[in-house]
């Protein structure tokens, strides 16, 4: 466990661990981005749609109920940040349209680099604030990173209890099903056995 710790850290460390992620938008379509994300994270993303004569490229993040986070028409280059509410998916969509009278536009390419948690945090402008040191900045974001994890772990703790609780519950219903079957069973081949008996002694055919 420790060592996943550290290895963790190590790679959160390293530059270049996060990228931007970049597709072309066709005309006229529509892609989006998904992603789980934990409550009380602080999200940021960077954009640049490329510029197609003709096209103009919307913006929308939403999450899994449908609330707008962020919105931009004519989203050609910028920034949006919001923090997290809840554990859910949280959707980034680009959507092209074309203008009045334009003809049909060729792909756009658009880059999108979203990063979460201790990532989306500015530790320059931290550092300033709190006129703190290069390894005080460095020791803040592996506190923050550490603390992260602890998050993570915890919550995968929660939802191991959760699913070890569902299957505990499942398995009791499946036990008290089986057994209500096993008596509806034995009960009716009882029944038939009475009714059979009455029958037969009916016909005379037993005493």
């Amino acid at each position: 466990m420790v060592g996943l710790v550290l290895l963790l850290c190590s790679c959160a460390l390293l530059p270049g661990y996060t990228g931007a992620i970049s597709f072309y938008l066709p005309a006229g379509g529509k892609k989006c981005l998904k992603e789980e994300i934990h409550k009380d994270v602080l999200v940021t993303g960077e954009y640049e749609a490329g510029e197609v004569p003709g096209s103009i490229t919307h913006l929308k993040v939403t999450d899994s109920a449908g609330h707008i986070l962020f919105s931009k028409e004519e989203a050609k280059k910028g920034k949006f940040a919001f923090t997290t509410d809840d554990y859910e998916v949280y959707e980034v969509c680009f959507e092209s349209s074309a203008s009045d009278g334009a003809v049909r536009s060729p792909d756009q390419l658009v880059v999108l680099n979203v990063k979460h948690g201790v990532e989306a945090k500015n530790y320059e402008d931290l550092a300033k604030a709190e006129k703190l040191k290069p390894l005080e900045v460095e020791l803040r974001r592996l506190e923050d990173l550490t603390d992260s994890i602890v998050k993570d772990f915890t919550y995968m703790k929660k939802r191991e209890e959760e699913m070890q609780d569902t299957n505990e519950s499942t398995s009791l219903r499946v036990l008290y099903f089986s057994a209500f079957s096993m008596f509806c069973l034995v009960t009716l081949a009882m029944w038939q056995v009475v009714y059979l008996r009455r029958f037969f002694k009916s016909k005379k055919l037993i005493e």
